[in-house]
């Protein structure tokens, strides 16, 4: 990690992470570039074991443990990361597979400054398993999700999507990982954009400043 200096005017940005966090490396890897609007003061998890903080470690991220099961409650647990985040200085929050909810307190807190992703393209297949459940619905595109965090478990105001076809032969596994690889693409992609000032919420949409969009040919599957 290249440390700050005293005119560094990237956005500092905290990632939370509960287990190997790959979206967590993308986003370092984006945000280990210079000119990359944000950079990196901290990768808390809120699992002492999780392999993301050793990733992290080895490539001088901070890192820190705030252990749910050491609070009684929710609040005093997210009370204590909170006092974390500020401590390090950050402005924006990413979650990179931060397996537990957040409640509206610790959301209102942060307000548009938390972005999540998500392994479907929401407002399809909110929670868990969302591959296997693609698959078993019949699905004929799948994809991943970039969005502002709510109250409201995987919702808020979408701000990147990428889509995948689904292959005749696909299963839970190869399926996630062609997601995945897309997750790796947009999360980067999302970030700049905040960090850039460039999200504006109305209602329930986001709008982006300046987004060039794709071209208006639609993805068909099947084609034949």
């Amino acid at each position: 990690m290249t440390p700050a200096g005293p005119e560094d005017k990237r956005v500092p940005t905290a990632i939370l992470i509960s287990g190997r966090g790959s979206n967590m490396m993308a986003l370092a890897e984006a945000c280990a570039d210079p000119a990359f609007p944000a950079r990196i003061v901290l990768v808390l998890s809120n699992e002492p074991d999780a392999p993301g903080l050793t990733w992290a470690a080895d490539r001088g991220l901070p890192t820190a443990v705030i252990h749910h099961r050491a609070y009684d409650d929710r609040e005093s647990f997210e009370a204590a990361m909170t006092e974390r985040l500020r401590e390090a200085g950050a402005r924006l929050v990413c979650l990179a597979g931060f397996m537990r909810l957040l409640t509206p307190g610790f959301v209102s807190t942060w307000g548009e400054r938390i972005l999540n992703i998500h392994p479907a393209l929401l407002p399809a297949f909110k929670g868990l398993h969302t591959h296997e459940r693609a698959l078993d619905a019949g699905a004929r595109v799948h994809g991943c999700t970039v969005h502002l965090v709510s109250a409201e478990m995987d919702s808020g105001p979408i701000v990147a999507q990428a889509a995948v076809p689904v292959l005749a032969d696909d299963t839970p596994e190869t399926l996630a990982a062609r997601v995945l690889e897309q997750e790796h693409r947009i999360y980067p992609l999302a970030l700049r954009l905040l960090a850039e000032g460039r999200l504006h919420v109305t209602g329930a949409a986001c709008h982006v400043r300046g987004a060039q969009g794709p071209d208006a040919g639609p993805l068909v599957n099947p084609v034949g």
